[in-house]
C-alpha cells in the first residue's frame, strides 16, 4: 500500500517543504558553532562541469556534501540586496553536518562557481580556511563563453545577440571594474569573456595556498571520463580513491543552445589565445584550446 508521503502531488509536497524550511535552518543556525568547516571548496569555472563533479562526489561515502550546492558565502551571494560574506562565519558553517557527525577520514564540501571569478573570494577563503584544499575544473574560454551566453539567455538576463554581447562585454563591465562592484548582476551574469582569464584567477589562489593546494582540472576530460577524473580529485583530497562512483551522467545540460556562427568562434579563440598560453605557462601543461 502506498505510503501517505507517496500519494501527495507534487504541489502538495512543495507546500510541505516551504514550510519546513526555515524551521530547518533555524536549527542549523542554532547550531552554527557545532558544524565543521569544508575541507576542499570547488571554485569554478562556471559553466565548466561544476554540478556534475559535485553531484558525483556526494555519491562518495566519505564525503558530505553542504546544505545546498552553491552555499556563496565567499563571494557574498548572488543578489546585490544582500551580502552572505556579512552575515559571518556562523551562517557559513550552518550550511555543513555537525562535527559530532563527521568520522575519521570523512570530509564536507561545496561548490560555488562564482568563487574563481570574484577577486576577493581567494584571500576571504585563506582568512577563514587557511589548510583549504581547492578544486578549479576548467573549460576551454570559447566553449564556456558561448554556454554562458546561452544560459543567459535562457534567464531572460541577456537580451543581445551573442557577436553584440560578447563585443561589448569590456564596456559593460568597465564601471563594475573600476568600483570593485562584484555584486552587480552585470558583473555576475554577463561576463562571458572574463570568466575565461584563467590564469589571472588561479594566481589569485596561489598568492594564498601552496601550489600542492590546488588541484586544475580539465572539463573535456571530466565529459569524457569522468571515473578517471574523480579518482583525481579522490586522490587529491585524501579519501578512497578506488570507490566506483555509479551515476556519472552529466548534470545541468542546457537545452537552449542553437548554432552559432563561425566567426564568433573565431573571434573568440583569437581574444583567448594569449590568456590559454598564460595559462599553460602557470601550470606547466597544455590543454590544447
Amino acid at each position: 500500500m502506498p505510503s501517505f508521503l507517496q500519494k501527495l502531488n507534487g504541489a502538495a509536497l512543495r507546500r510541505i517543504d516551504s514550510v519546513l524550511q526555515p524551521m530547518i535552518w533555524q536549527a542549523r543556525r542554532a547550531t552554527s558553532w557545532h558544524r565543521t568547516l569544508p575541507s576542499f571548496i570547488i571554485v569554478g569555472a562556471q559553466k565548466s562541469g561544476t554540478t556534475s563533479l559535485y553531484d558525483y562526489l556526494t555519491e562518495h561515502p566519505q564525503l558530505w556534501p553542504a546544505y545546498i550546492k552553491e552555499v556563496h558565502f565567499f563571494d557574498g551571494g548572488l543578489s546585490p540586496k544582500s551580502n552572505n560574506f556579512q552575515k559571518g562565519e556562523g551562517w557559513y558553517r550552518a550550511n555543513f553536518p555537525l562535527k559530532s557527525h563527521i568520522k575519521t577520514g570523512e570530509q564536507t564540501f561545496e561548490a560555488s562557481p562564482l568563487y574563481m571569478f570574484n577577486p576577493l573570494v581567494a584571500q576571504r577563503i585563506f582568512n577563514l580556511i587557511p589548510q583549504a584544499k581547492i578544486i578549479a575544473i576548467l573549460r576551454n574560454p570559447t566553449e564556456r563563453a558561448i554556454s554562458h551566453y546561452f544560459h543567459e539567455r535562457r534567464y531572460g538576463r541577456e537580451t543581445l545577440d551573442i557577436a553584440e554581447a560578447i563585443a561589448t562585454e569590456e564596456k559593460r563591465l568597465a564601471p563594475m571594474w573600476a568600483n570593485q562592484d562584484y555584486k552587480n548582476e552585470i558583473f555576475i551574469h554577463l561576463s562571458y569573456k572574463s570568466r575565461g582569464h584563467y590564469a589571472e584567477q588561479l594566481k589569485r589562489f596561489l598568492d594564498y595556498f601552496p601550489r600542492e593546494n590546488l588541484l586544475v582540472l580539465n572539463a573535456e576530460n571530466l565529459f569524457q571520463d569522468p571515473a578517471s577524473v574523480l579518482q583525481k580529485v579522490c586522490q587529491f583530497i585524501d579519501i578512497d580513491s578506488e570507490y566506483q562512483f555509479k551515476n556519472l551522467r552529466p548534470r545541468n545540460i542546457a537545452s537552449n543552445r542553437i548554432s552559432v556562427a563561425s566567426s564568433v568562434y573565431k573571434a573568440l579563440d583569437y581574444y583567448f589565445e594569449p590568456h590559454n598560453h598564460e595559462l599553460y605557462k602557470l601550470l606547466g601543461e597544455s590543454f590544447n584550446w
